[in-house]
């Protein structure tokens, strides 16, 4: 008992420090602390960048940070830039919210009908472990050239991994709670609904997480390999700059597609954080 008060005063110590570190400054400081290690990182990898090239390595190819830096800024001026990145993000979404609808309800099943995980468990596993390239020659036979080929690919790379994801999370719910829920009335899709699916939510996110990485991946290769008609995306004008071997062109757009990348990692980071700070897995105490 003793214990127990005094751990709730310590927790209650914490917070009320909490409480009173607010305002500009202590914004300034989070904002300062989620930055400096991304900006440290940047400039070791200009610093490493720059070294190699005043060695003379490859020098009749290999241009500096300053000059493609500049070959960049200048392509951020061009609307060529802008619609090859919404050409690009708009096949993005489409193939990840299929792959996305696919992957649930096979990982749902999955998960609870055991002669379906028999049959199809490790194929699921299998597919996710299979190289996402070498999946466009079957597609390009069954689709042709096209948006087609690359949308079924993404599914393909996208779905195992959302589907493993929820399959893991179901799994560890754990069975006391699917009793409790039971007993309080729910069956069928109540049950999917009100306890099953949030409980497996943490891992649904690192599987939906992981589902993006695979479909990014299989959409940039297909991008590079599928001849497609209408406007280009990033994969070619990567592909265009590479054939007239423009090296500060391809490095430009490698660094767009990292930078769009990151960008959606932190949209599931945030999310991961948001489900783990209302579960209380997340120290009060710590600004995240």
């Amino acid at each position: 008992m003793a214990a127990n008060q005094a751990l709730h005063g310590l927790d209650s110590l914490e917070l009320s420090g909490a409480a009173h570190d607010r305002g500009p400054a202590r914004l300034a400081r989070r904002a300062w602390a989620k930055t400096w290690p991304k900006v440290l990182a940047v400039g070791l990898v200009l610093a490493v960048w720059q070294i190699v090239h005043l060695t003379g390595w490859k020098h009749f190819v290999l241009q500096g940070p300053g000059s493609v830096l500049s070959d960049l800024w200048q392509m951020a001026g061009h609307g060529q830039l802008w619609a090859a990145i919404g050409v690009t993000m708009k096949r993005a979404l489409i193939g990840y919210l299929v792959a996305l609808l696919v992957g649930s309800v096979v990982g749902l099943l999955v998960a609870r009908i055991p002669p379906l995980r028999a049959a199809i468990g490790s194929i699921i596993t299998g597919l996710q472990t299979m190289p996402s390239i070498a999946w466009y020659p079957f597609a390009i036979i069954l689709f042709t050239q096209g948006t087609d080929a690359i949308i079924f690919v993404m599914i393909l790379g996208a779905a195992p991994s959302i589907a493993n994801g929820l399959i893991s999370g179901v799994d560890y719910t754990p069975p006391l709670l699917l009793r409790a829920g039971r007993t309080m009335g729910l069956r069928g899709v109540t049950l999917y609904r009100y306890l099953i699916v949030p409980a497996s939510l943490p891992a649904f996110v690192a599987g939906l997480k992981q589902g993006w990485a695979f479909a990014w991946r299989s959409l940039m290769a297909g991008e590079l390999v599928v001849s497609i008609v209408g406007p280009p995306g990033l994969g070619v004008l990567l592909n265009t700059d590479e054939s007239v071997q423009d090296f500060r062109g391809v490095t430009s757009i490698i660094i767009v597609i990292l930078i769009l990348g990151i960008v959606v990692d932190m949209i599931f980071t945030k999310a991961d954080l948001a489900i783990r700070r209302r579960r209380g897995l997340l120290d009060p105490s710590v600004s995240s």
